[in-house]
């Protein structure tokens, strides 16, 4: 294949949003390029949501077989290997990767390692990697570079003392004490992780709560179950003066009321992400960027025609299942396979236990907006699959418009939160209300009754409780 291979669609970057988006392109038979500098699955599938849910799940099987006595089950000594812990979750994502490798050859999708920059508006010059100096002819540019974790200013980030979310799922050695900051999903998990092997965790955040994002009750019940598993948690919080030593760091905890030093063996930053767009793009292609997040249009196109983005790049919210369902409808788009939709309802997930899954508005948000609402709330505790399973903690939590039943938002934090709430999602897709959610009939035992059982109780007529 020559240099000025001239291709339908150019993908830069290979994440959620890349790889989906140019394994679209493929099925519909168009000539696709993939430019990724790693591993085809970016961050999510690399460094992210797939190896952290890989460290959680040791987490929680840990904790279930110490918990065995419960179910009548003797166990002897239980004991743990971090490093083979570590280990498991990297075969994890290693053998994802490959698969998205097979996706690749399945639907003709010419992947080639190394980094991509548009030089000019149909032209992208790989400028790194095996096939450096290499020059693609493109109808159509998608760029999908992603984010990258936000540092702290002035530290540099060692793997060991100083961490973000990178670092830490690779860890060598299980730190004994860690500071935590950011209370945001990936805080959260990686408390939730540490905490479960014995680590000290001290989990510090700038806003008034822990999971920031989420509705006010599912963060009491979250931080409810936090302290009771000894996480400390400090929220309107801020972190100053962190003094990296040989074996420690000092950092000061600032509250309204004073402030705190404490000692650490290391500190996880988990303070958001920047946009990853350096080097992607020549000087010459003056595209239109906000807080250095691309500019799109509903198309998903940039502010140059044929160039287009999609993904973490063009801003929040920065979750793997909304890169891949804005790439692909970029893709329809840019094709004339389908009118591109843009991002409206979507679940937000959290995968420690008590797990967190939310859809719509919060009830702040909702009064904010002075609509008027009802709220239905349903417990877990009275849910005979989860209290069988001994896993009966949270709730399911249905905010509805009082007049028409429109579902505005659901929260629910306990048993297989981040399953439960697609349910809620396509109710939501389809424009249901919540009768229609209550006059659906859920099996028994499940845990998916407190579904039809929150939306009953929107007007008082929950059965269980």
């Amino acid at each position: 294949m020559s240099d000025s291979s001239t291709y339908d669609l150019v993908v830069i970057g290979g994440g959620p949003a890349g790889y989906a988006g140019a394994i679209r392109a493929g099925q519909l038979g168009k000539r696709v390029a993939c430019i990724e500098m790693e591993r085809p699955g970016g961050t999510c599938l690399n460094w992210g949501c797939i190896p952290s849910k890989a460290l959680l799940k040791s987490a929680e099987l840990f904790l279930s077989i110490r918990k065995a006595e419960a179910f009548g089950l003797k166990v002897g000594s239980v004991e743990y290997d971090f490093a083979k812990i570590i280990q498991r979750s990297r075969g994890v994502a290693d053998q994802m990767a490959k698969g998205i490798e097979f996706l690749f050859k399945k639907n003709k999708v010419e992947h080639i390692v190394g980094t991509g920059r548009v030089s000019v508006p149909g032209m992208v010059e790989v400028t790194d990697g095996p096939a450096k100096g290499r020059i693609l002819k493109a109808d159509k540019v998608l760029v999908a570079t992603g984010c990258k974790p936000r540092r702290y200013p002035g530290l540099e980030v060692d793997g060991e003392r100083i961490m973000t979310s990178r670092e830490a799922l690779a860890m060598k050695k299980q730190p004994k004490s860690i500071a935590i900051v950011g209370a945001g999903a990936i805080g959260v998990e990686f408390a939730y992780f540490l905490n479960a092997f014995g680590t000290k965790v001290t989990l510090v955040e700038m806003l008034p709560q822990v999971l920031p994002v989420e509705d006010e009750e599912t963060s009491k019940v979250l931080t409810r179950a936090f302290t009771k598993l000894g996480i400390a948690q400090h929220v309107s919080t801020k972190v100053e003066n962190v003094k990296v030593g040989k074996d420690s760091v000092m950092l000061d905890l600032v509250k309204a009321d004073g402030r705190e030093t404490i000692e650490v063996e290391s500190v996880l930053f988990a303070i958001g992400v920047t946009a990853n767009l350096e080097g992607a793009v020549s000087p010459r292609v003056s595209l239109k960027t906000d807080r250095g997040y691309l500019v799109v249009d509903d198309n998903y196109q940039t502010s140059v025609a044929g160039i287009y983005a999609a993904g973490d790049i063009i801003g929040p919210p920065w979750l793997a299942h909304v890169a891949t369902f804005e790439a692909v409808n970029a893709v329809n788009g840019m094709f004339g396979a389908a009118k591109p939709k843009r991002v409206k309802n979507f679940p937000g997930c959290t995968y420690c236990l008590p797990q967190v899954a939310s859809t719509g508005m919060t009830e702040r948000a909702v009064k904010e907006k002075g609509l008027p609402y009802k709220v239905g709330k349903f417990p877990f505790t009275a849910v005979g699959k989860a209290v069988a399973a001994g896993d009966a903690e949270g709730f399911v939590k249905v905010i509805s418009h009082e007049k028409t039943g429109e579902i505005l938002g659901v929260h629910i934090v306990g048993p297989d939160a981040t399953e439960l709430i697609a349910e809620y999602c396509l109710a939501m897709e389809m424009e249901g209300t919540i009768d229609e959610v209550h006059h659906t009939i859920h099996a028994h035992p499940t845990l998916s009754e407190a579904l039809a059982e929150a939306a009953a109780a929107t007007h008082g007529q929950a059965i269980h409780i």
